[in-house]
């Protein structure tokens, strides 16, 4: 039985599909971890099969264009491969990169594990610049929908997200705390005065943090405000409904969408190589990259389990735990018939149980 074969009997249990669409999925990951971009002509070249080039191109034309991925169903294997406890964090955040005349705008949602927020819903926005209320509220309806019983402690998100109407929602549907940033142009009022957010925390010195003690009015609504003045100067001023002395270690959080942004494009999968213009089929890509991403990861940390990873004198690891779990992927996946070990211990990842 090949490694192909034995990858597809691991995946059927999980998403359901059709054999031949399990098959695809299966070279698909190994190219991936192979050529180490998401580039259709190098992926088409990584496929462990003897058929063709341009039938290797087509097949992966094929399911990018046309094939019905059940989102829903996507996100939850996501969190069952993770097998991410509760309370949840979630974090909000847009990316945004240009293939030629094209702009690929997405806005996405991600469970926080491990310092990295795992995706669950995205959206391709068919414009430039931010996203709007009613399409922030559409993609946490979807994820309710989805996971109407879960534990969320709280919801993160950066200062692009803002308005009225926006915490206005959060505040009145109680589906979870949040801590968003706000700007320091914004205004605070206490019922006597309005003034801006830098001002009221204008006396805090570099690493000085303060909790307002009574809630002030932002964009309309009563909300309690937490500030930090950081080592640039610059304040972080975070909003939030409940627990607000827990506001700003809270909002940190927030920084792992950015390390999954980072993981799908240039620290690992390459996502802007793929000269893909089409929102459907990117889309449908980055569902795909999302269980290579927990392939990389859960094997990440089996490995730091087995050895540490290295702290450099920086204090930093020498490097992240997906990237460990990316690179041993890639060698056993370049190395079968030298690693067929390894590759049965690894493959157990690729499951639930």
């Amino acid at each position: 039985m090949n490694q192909i074969t034995l990858i597809r009997k691991t995946l059927q249990p999980l998403l359901g599909w059709h054999g031949a669409r399990v098959n695809f999925l299966a070279l698909f990951l190994v190219a991936l971890f192979r050529v180490k971009s998401v580039n259709l002509t190098q992926l088409a070249a990584g496929f462990l099969s003897t058929a063709k080039l341009e039938s290797n191109y087509k097949r992966l034309q094929r399911f990018l264009g046309k094939f019905e991925l059940d989102y829903g169903t996507l996100a939850q294997v996501v969190v069952g491969l993770m097998e991410i406890p509760q309370p949840w964090v979630l974090s909000l955040d847009r990316t945004t990169w240009e293939f030629g005349h094209c702009v690929h705008n997405i806005l996405m949602l991600g469970v926080v594990h491990n310092g990295v927020a795992f995706p669950l819903f995205w959206w391709m926005l068919d414009k430039k610049g931010n996203s709007n209320t009613d399409e922030r509220i559409d993609l946490l309806e979807e994820f309710f929908q989805v996971f109407p019983e879960v534990k969320v402690d709280y919801l993160t998100a950066d200062r692009e997200f803002l308005g009225q109407d926006w915490l206005g929602y959060l505040l009145e549907q109680g589906f979870c705390e949040f801590r968003i940033r706000i700007r320091e142009s914004d205004k605070l009022e206490d019922g006597r005065q309005c003034l801006k957010a830098k001002v009221v925390f204008s006396s805090l010195a570099v690493g000085q943090r303060q909790v307002l003690r009574h809630r002030r009015q932002v964009w309309g609504h009563w909300v309690y405000v937490s500030a930090l003045r950081l080592e640039d100067g610059k304040l972080l001023i975070v909003v939030t409904n409940h627990r607000p002395h827990r506001a700003i270690a809270d909002y940190g959080k927030r920084w792992a969408i950015e390390t999954l942004f980072g993981c799908l494009k240039t620290r690992g999968f390459c996502l802007e190589s793929t000269h893909l213009k089409d929102p459907e089929r990117l889309s449908r890509m980055i569902a795909l990259l999302s269980i290579a991403l927990c392939w990389a990861f859960r094997t990440g940390e089996w490995l730091a389990e087995q050895k540490m990873i290295p702290v450099k004198k920086h204090g930093r690891k020498a490097r992240s735990i997906f990237r460990y779990g990316f690179d041993h992927l890639r060698q056993i996946l370049l190395n079968l018939e030298l690693f067929i070990d390894e590759f049965f211990h690894v493959l157990h990842f690729l499951s639930c149980t």
